[in-house]
């Protein structure tokens, strides 16, 4: 495999399995927050205990995501020197602020909330969580700042060979950030709250500490409900946006060939022929693709043929279309993760209304693997997003195949790729082990083993 096979390989393994500790962490931080905040307002212990079990598991789950995140920043330098060399000076600032101030942010009122407990005043504990929900949410928003520019460069001079930023202000407020950061943040709370949904749902059919996880699973139905929604339609947002900034990955995620009529179907499915430069066997909802695109029912859609004729012309020679199969099924794949979420919120809220929870044994069943749903739909999300835009690994400016370490050699990348791999593999078993022996543990802690027969300092005595 060629060099830049293998570092393409390398960095989607490695941000897949980042990303599966980012999103629980922004999401669990925020529902901590808010049953901590539930059992200052009601000064009920349950929410407490709440606070504390929910706590454990978002502790395993942000320590592991450190460490991930530190293996896959040595990729920059390590397979793509030129693309560093080339976008570091503006891809370089929000990554810095996101580690100097996002992530200090959080390890610090981590620390305060983890052993001051019982020490600081109430009010101040609980700002101290809230803190950190603030700090995860600033430091997603930091990032995706970064790649919003991958997508959409903005605020930046060419000079000297490589780009420099010139407006700091314009790479804040990136049109691809504004519709792209809501939606990873809905993605955030979707994950952590069917993690807790599934846990408790798991719990509640094992007729364990029953009342304490019914009142998590309701708490977490709303934030999943409004989560759920809020993907629906920040994920519309980024659509239309895309028909203007990107519309070659417009057209290869609804695998389109050729230009649509006016108005235009959307494609529940179909038979991608990549060889044949066409879409058959389509099942098509009419109208729908104008209204996701153009907020209307109507407006056409340009197809990758016409789009491809006219990046010759603007940038020469050259295969702008991207991969078409990968970014059609994951695109669906996300959709149909999202309406699954809606629906399940919609329905464990219905019977919690009804009281009829507890004893729907068969629903509660079906909670439990929905832990896995939220994820395959932030992985596909992020296929789609970064696939759709090859060949440029910046868009418009570096195509991917020029920002590959021109001194790397493919056994060099391999041997990286199983290293990581290796090292990944032991992290997962870990963190499953964990999160698996806190919820046998369920929340009911342990009392302190009494020492004062044994313990020579127990009376106060010096000896």
């Amino acid at each position: 495999m060629s060099e830049l096979l293998l570092a393409r390989i390398q960095f989607a393994s490695t941000t897949v399995f980042h990303f599966i500790f980012v999103p629980l962490s922004i999401g669990l931080a925020f529902i901590i927050a808010i049953m901590q905040t539930l059992y200052l307002v009601k000064n009920a212990e349950i929410y407490k205990k709440m606070a504390k079990f929910w706590g454990k598991l978002f502790l395993i789950n942000f320590a592991v995501g450190v460490v991930t995140g530190i293996i896959q920043e040595f990729q920059f330098g390590m397979n793509w020197s030129s693309y560093s060399r080339f976008v570091g000076d503006v891809f370089g600032a929000p990554l810095a602020i996101e580690a100097l101030l996002a992530f200090f942010m959080e390890s610090t009122f981590i620390g305060l909330w983890i052993f001051g407990w019982d020490k600081l005043p109430k009010k101040l504990h609980l700002a101290c969580i809230w803190l950190v929900s603030i700090g995860t949410t600033l430091s997603a928003l930091w990032i995706m700042a970064a790649n919003s520019f991958m997508q959409n460069p903005v605020g930046f001079v060419l000079q000297n060979g490589r780009a420099e930023m010139n407006d700091f202000l314009a790479v804040l407020t990136n049109p691809k950030l504004l519709v792209a950061y809501p939606h990873v943040i809905f993605g955030s709370l979707a994950t952590a709250a069917f993690l807790v949904i599934g846990v408790s749902a798991w719990n509640l059919v094992k007729k364990r500490d029953t009342d304490f996880f019914r009142r998590s699973m309701t708490i977490s139905l709303v934030v999943g409900l409004i989560a759920s929604l809020g993907l629906s339609f920040s994920g519309h947002s980024q659509a239309k946006y895309l028909m203007s900034a990107q519309p070659m990955k417009m057209a290869a995620a609804e695998g389109i060939w050729e230009d649509t009529g006016d108005p235009a179907p959307w494609t529940l499915f179909a038979n991608i022929d990549v060889e044949n430069k066409e879409s058959t066997a389509r099942v098509e909802i009419p109208y729908l693709l104008s209204f996701l695109s153009y907020g209307k029912f109507s407006g056409s859609v340009e197809g990758m043929n016409t789009l491809q004729d006219k990046f010759v012309q603007q940038f020469g020679e050259g295969n702008y279309i991207p991969p078409v199969k990968t970014t059609f099924w994951s695109f669906r794949i996300m959709v149909v993760t999202g309406g699954v979420l809606v629906l399940f919120s919609l329905i464990g809220l219905f019977k919690i209304w009804r009281k009829k929870l507890e004893q729907s044994t068969k629903f509660l069943k079906w909670l439990v693997p929905l832990i896995f749903i939220p994820y395959f739909g932030n992985t596909f999300g992020w296929l789609m997003s970064e696939i759709g835009r090859q060949p440029w690994v910046v868009n418009g400016l570096m195509l991917t195949a020029d920002g590959v370490s021109p001194s790397v050699s493919a056994g060099q990348i391999l041997f990286s790729l199983i290293a990581f791999s290796l090292i990944y593999t032991l992290l997962a078993i870990a963190m499953v082990y964990l999160f698996i022996r806190v919820i046998k543990q369920g929340p009911n802690e342990k009392p302190l083993e009494d020492v004062s027969a044994t313990d020579p300092f127990s009376t106060g005595r010096v000896v």
